[in-house]
């Protein structure tokens, strides 16, 4: 049977319209607004995402070229104009509710944990730099010559999720956000040595919270208890050891971990410093390790969504924009997580994209994209009746 509405339709459903409702009256975006709504700005934004289109003509034309399939999206096609205008004077602050919103539908999905076996949540840290012309996104300070604005990222290992994200001028210190999240007690966090704060890891020691993360070079320490390591591995030495220097001490008193170990693939000597002590050392190690997927989806955010150039120029507009990469990033995540098909992040956005307005049933078509549709027009067999 064909399906009554879009794929991109269906896309959209994954966001209950009365939720996005309450979002809008709490952060007051549509306050003495006339005409153009919120909604039809998400779903302008999503298309440019999805859709990969590259300046505000391209959305209002590619959705305008789709006139007569928009009543089920809720919407008419919105003049660039109007999307200019709310780009850059509605909050961004709602795109960010509904990603937080989102998050807790799609974390619901996964039945699964990490692949480690203690039941810690683990989650990574880290930021990205987007580069932007200062003579156009003038805000943006970075530096003399260059703009930029910094994504500063939490990733949870169930899952692979982005679960919270800061937008930022490019000068903020990783260290300076960090400082500002509150992590669960008994959470793992992971990061690297950008995070470098004996400040910040006293706090999180206060805090019940445990890290892993690169030692700095020339720390000053001394040991006060050393291991025996594992035969047969790459760890070299594992040591409890308290920070000698004055300033350290005051900021981070507690006792400390220090696992030293070898890149089986490189041969580099790796220095790792934490405040686990009941994990195995190569545990530590790959803990740290798996810290990469955190890049990875860095890169398949830039790669595969509109994140790298900009539809408006103002501070709003780039968060808005941002805000809707990541609300994408997650609609793409619950279509992985839901699918018996092995779809890649970049083969599920290509085909996607090439399909935003096929009216086939979704979670049919992610099982079995190649599949040939039922013919709609062909008509079921009636079967014989017997007459006596």
């Amino acid at each position: 049977m064909k399906a009554s509405c879009s794929m991109f339709s269906q896309i959209l459903r994954l966001i209950p319209r009365t939720e996005f409702e309450h979002m809008v009256k709490r952060t007051g975006a549509e306050r003495a607004a006339k005409g153009f709504s919120s909604w039809g700005q998400l779903v302008a934004m999503l298309f440019c995402q999805l859709g990969r289109a590259h300046s505000l003509r391209e959305i209002e034309g590619g959705l305008k070229s789709c006139e007569g399939k928009l009543a089920h999206l809720g919407i008419d096609a919105p003049a660039r104009s109007s999307l200019a205008y709310a780009n850059a004077h509605r909050p961004w602050q709602l795109f960010e509710q509904v990603f937080h919103g989102l998050y807790q539908k799609v974390a619901a999905k996964i039945t699964g944990k990490h692949k480690f076996r203690f039941k810690n949540k683990l989650l990574s840290i880290d930021s990205t730099v987007i580069d932007l012309s200062l003579s156009l996104y003038d805000w943006a300070k970075y530096r003399r010559t260059k703009g930029a604005v910094k994504l500063h990222l939490v990733l949870d290992h169930d899952g692979y999720l982005p679960c919270f994200g800061v937008v930022t001028d490019g000068k903020v210190a990783d260290v300076r956000i960090a400082q500002q999240i509150d992590f669960d007690a008994e959470a793992i966090v992971v990061d690297d040595r950008g995070y470098n704060d004996y400040g910040l890891f006293g706090q999180w020691c206060r805090q019940g919270v445990f890290f892993v993360t690169r030692m700095k070079r020339g720390a000053l320490y001394e040991v006060v208890q050393e291991r025996e390591p594992p035969r047969n591995s790459n760890v070299i030495s594992d040591q409890s050891i308290e920070l000698s220097s004055a300033s350290a001490r005051e900021s981070c008193p507690h006792l400390l971990r220090r696992v030293q170990v070898v890149r089986q693939d490189t041969g580099q000597t790796l220095v790792f410093l934490t405040n686990l002590h009941h994990l195995s050392a190569s545990t530590i190690a790959a803990i740290y390790k798996d810290r990469w997927q955190i890049e990875l989806f860095f890169k398949a955010l830039k790669q595969n969504l509109k994140i790298k150039t900009f539809v408006g120029t103002s501070a709003n507009a780039v968060k808005t924009q941002i805000w809707t990469a990541l609300i994408c990033m997650l609609l793409l995540r619950y279509l992985q997580l839901s699918s018996r098909f092995g779809w890649s992040m970049s083969n599920l956005v290509a085909l996607l994209r090439m399909n935003l307005f096929t009216h086939r049933d979704l979670m049919a078509w992610i099982d079995e994209p190649f599949a040939v549709p039922p013919d709609p027009d062909e008509q079921p067999r009636q079967g014989a009746l017997a007459f006596a």
